[in-house]
């Protein structure tokens, strides 16, 4: 049996459940389920102690990409297997997102927007895609394929991981050591990371120090990478050009947090790469069925990597 726990949409996640896995009796919140049959759970952020009381629990499979806060559940149990999207259509949403920002500091438009707002009539010297060094820091499904696409419009190219990556048209780094150099050399840094115990606060006070006069920061990846009052600092400096952020250490940003106002950050709701329902479930289907014969889906987390 499939237990889906979902804040929206349970009707259409069933159905597309159903749809692709029709010998699995798939429940949804908040039917009656016999939790004795209950061999997978599908869900996100499901309330505390939610996990307690399945005991053939086998798997659960994350409505995302992110799975540090179902890692850190105490109801969870270490034994039952912990499952990711790596795609499902989030990559190309990505795409854009880091593209959009990429474009917004290379074209200059935060400039322009500020210029407009105050009656300015002032043209950018250009600059070229051949010219802008763009980092990418986090080299998974989704991580590859913002690089890969930056890379192929032109743009330098560098990304970093934990272990080592080989990209077309890209210039892979790994490691602790590489990241300092890596910063030193980057206009626009583009982040994807997830929280790990690894990358919590990675970019801190001395490392954002390190990108040159004038970069960018945009963070679609975790709010617990940066540390915020130092980025804050860095801009009003004047030391960093400007930053967007689609993801921050408390969501939702509370309406009275400074950052809504600041005038060098572009501030998105965690919209950056959404989930969406139909390829999502084909992910996960394919991953129980291979679960099912002893094979090893995609996305299936490594607990001590946190990823």
């Amino acid at each position: 049996m499939l237990y889906l726990y979902t804040a929206s949409d349970a009707e259409r996640w069933s159905d597309a459940f159903r749809l692709q896995l029709p010998d699995l009796d798939v429940v949804a919140w908040p039917a009656p389920v016999d939790a004795a049959q209950v061999r997978y759970i599908v869900t996100w952020n499901p309330p505390e102690g939610f996990f307690d009381g399945f005991p053939k629990l086998e798997a659960v499979f994350a409505q995302g990409a992110g799975i540090d806060k179902l890692l850190a559940r105490p109801d969870l149990a270490p034994n039952v297997r912990v499952v990711r999207l790596t795609d499902a259509g989030m990559s190309a949403q990505m795409v854009e997102y880091a593209l959009f920002g990429v474009l917004r500091f290379q074209r200059d438009f935060d400039v322009y927007a500020t210029q407009q707002a105050n009656s300015t009539w002032e043209p950018q010297p250009p600059r070229l895609a051949e010219a802008t060094r763009v980092s990418v820091l986090g080299l998974g499904a989704i991580g590859a394929a913002v690089a890969s696409t930056l890379a192929g419009l032109g743009y330098r190219v560098s990304g970093w991981s934990r272990s080592p990556r080989e990209l077309p048209g890209v210039r892979c780094v790994y490691g602790p050591t590489a990241l300092d150099a890596l910063l030193a050399d980057t206009d626009i840094l583009v982040s994807v990371l997830p929280s790990t115990p690894d990358t919590r606060g990675l970019l801190d006070r001395e490392r954002l120090a390190l990108l040159p006069d004038g970069a960018a920061l945009i963070n679609a990846g975790r709010g617990d990478l940066i540390d915020l009052s130092a980025l804050v600092e860095l801009l009003d400096a004047g030391h960093l050009r400007g930053a967007q952020l689609d993801v921050f250490p408390a969501e939702p940003l509370g309406t009275d947090d400074p950052l809504w106002r600041h005038p060098k950050l572009l501030v998105t709701p965690h919209i950056a790469a959404a989930t969406l329902i139909e390829p999502s479930v084909k992910q996960m289907a394919d991953g129980i069925r291979l679960l099912q014969v002893g094979g090893e889906p995609a996305g299936l987390v490594e607990r001590r990597h946190a990823y």
